[in-house]
C-alpha cells in the first residue's frame, strides 16, 4: 500500500471522478445536487466515453428510452428503434454541456495514492491532486481480454480486439475468424460475413433473444437476480436481436463451429485434426476492469477487481467504484444502469463527507 510523504493541509476537491464517460457524467449529475465541489478527469481528448471507440456500425441494445442517463432521455433515433454509436456519442456530448460538467481532458491518471486525510491523485503530465474522495469510473475498454491458446504467439496472422475493430472493409476477401459468443461477436460476424469468409467461433452455441425483446428487458432481469443474490456478470449475455443481426440470422450468416485446439504459424489446428490457413482472429472475448491507476493502494485482485460494499471499497473507504459491471452495481456498465447506481451511491457518499 502506498502513502504519500507529505500529507496536505486542505484538499484541491471534495471529489474527483475518474473517468468521462456514461458512469462518470451520471455521478455528476448527483454530485451537482449536493454542496460538494467536484471535478471529472477524463483521460479521451472529446467527450463520448467508451463509445468513440467503437467500431462504425456498433448499435445500443436497447431503444433509447431505455439508454438514457439522469434527468434529460435520449432523444429517439431517426436511425431507426436501436441508436448508433455516432447518435450515443453526441448524446453525452451534449449531456455534458446541458449541465455544465466540469470536465479537465485529456487528463491520464496513473495512480491514486493515500496521504493522510486524503487521497492523491497523480496524472501522466506529473501532477497532483487532492481529493476527500475518489470515484473510480473508468469502466472497461482500456482493459480488452484475449484468452490464452496454445500456439498463439505463433500465429503470423492479424489478432485484432473488438475494441479496436473499426469496419469490415479492413478484412474484406480474407478468411476471418471472430471469436467469442457475445453481442460484439454478433454484431461484427453478422456485418464482415458479407464481404469476407467468416467463421464464429464459440465455447457453446449462442442464446439469441425474442426478436421483440431488447437490452432493457435483460436490464430489468438482471437488476431483479441481483437482488435475489443469484446474477452473476455472466447472466447479461444473450444477444439482442438488433435489425443487422436479425437479418443475418435470417440469411443463415450466424451459424457457429466450436473451438479450435491450437493456432499455428499460418491458421489454426481444429479438434478433428484438420489444419486451416487463416489470414486473421477478431477477439469478442470481453474486457476486465481498467483499474490499473488503482494498484498502488494494494487492493485490487488478479483479475483487477476491487472488493467493494455498496461500490464503496472495503479496504479504502474513500474510494468508490462504479460502472465496471455488476459488482459494482446492477447492470451498471450500460446508460441506463449507471444512472440508476449513481442515484443510490452518490447520497451515500455526500452523507459521509458531511459526517
Amino acid at each position: 500500500m502506498t502513502e504519500a510523504t507529505a500529507t496536505p493541509s486542505s484538499s484541491d476537491h471534495d471529489v474527483i471522478i475518474i473517468g468521462g464517460g456514461q458512469a462518470g457524467l451520471s455521478a455528476a449529475y448527483y454530485l451537482r445536487r449536493t454542496d460538494l465541489e467536484f471535478i471529472i478527469f477524463d483521460a479521451n481528448d472529446q467527450p463520448g466515453g467508451a463509445w468513440r471507440h467503437g467500431w462504425d456500425s456498433l448499435r445500443l441494445f436497447s431503444p433509447a428510452l431505455y439508454s438514457s442517463l439522469p434527468g434529460w432521455p435520449m432523444p429517439d433515433s431517426p436511425s431507426g428503434q436501436f441508436p448508433s454509436r455516432d447518435e450515443a456519442i453526441d448524446y453525452l456530448t451534449r449531456y455534458e454541456e446541458r449541465y455544465d460538467i466540469p470536465v479537465k481532458r485529456p487528463v491520464r491518471v496513473r495512480s491514486v495514492e493515500r496521504a493522510g486525510p486524503y487521497l492523491v491523485v497523480k496524472t501522466e503530465d506529473g501532477s497532483t491532486t487532492t481529493a476527500r474522495a475518489v470515484i473510480s469510473a473508468t469502466g472497461t475498454w482500456e482493459a480488452p481480454y484475449i484468452p490464452e491458446f496454445d500456439g498463439l504467439s505463433e500465429f503470423g496472422g492479424t489478432q485484432l480486439h473488438s475494441a479496436f475493430y473499426k469496419t469490415p472493409d479492413d478484412f474484406a476477401g480474407q478468411r476471418v475468424l471472430i471469436v467469442g459468443g457475445g453481442n460484439s461477436g454478433a454484431q461484427i460476424q453478422a456485418e464482415l460475413s458479407l464481404v469476407a469468409d467468416t467463421s464464429w467461433v464459440t465455447t457453446r452455441p449462442p442464446r439469441f433473444l425474442p426478436d421483440d425483446v431488447d437490452g432493457h428487458v435483460l436490464f430489468q432481469q438482471a437488476s431483479q437476480k441481483i437482488k435475489a443474490g443469484t446474477q452473476t456478470d455472466k447472466g447479461i449475455g444473450d444477444i439482442v436481436m438488433i435489425p443487422p443481426v436479425k437479418a443475418a440470422r435470417d440469411e443463415g450468416r450466424l451459424e457457429t463451429v466450436r473451438l479450435f485446439e491450437r493456432f499455428t504459424q499460418d491458421g489454426v489446428i481444429w479438434r478433428d485434426g484438420t489444419r486451416e490457413a487463416i489470414d486473421a482472429v477478431i477477439w469478442c472475448t470481453g474486457f476486465r476492469p481498467a483499474t490499473g491507476h488503482l494498484a498502488g493502494l494494494g487492493i485490487v485482485d488478479a483479475d483487477g477487481k476491487v472488493a467493494v460494499r455498496d461500490l464503496q471499497a472495503i479496504d479504502e473507504p474513500r474510494l468508490w467504484l462504479t460502472g465496471y459491471g455488476n459488482w459494482t452495481g446492477p447492470a451498471s456498465a450500460t446508460l441506463i444502469g449507471s444512472g440508476r447506481v449513481a442515484r443510490h451511491f452518490v447520497p451515500r457518499l455526500a452523507e459521509q463527507l458531511s459526517s
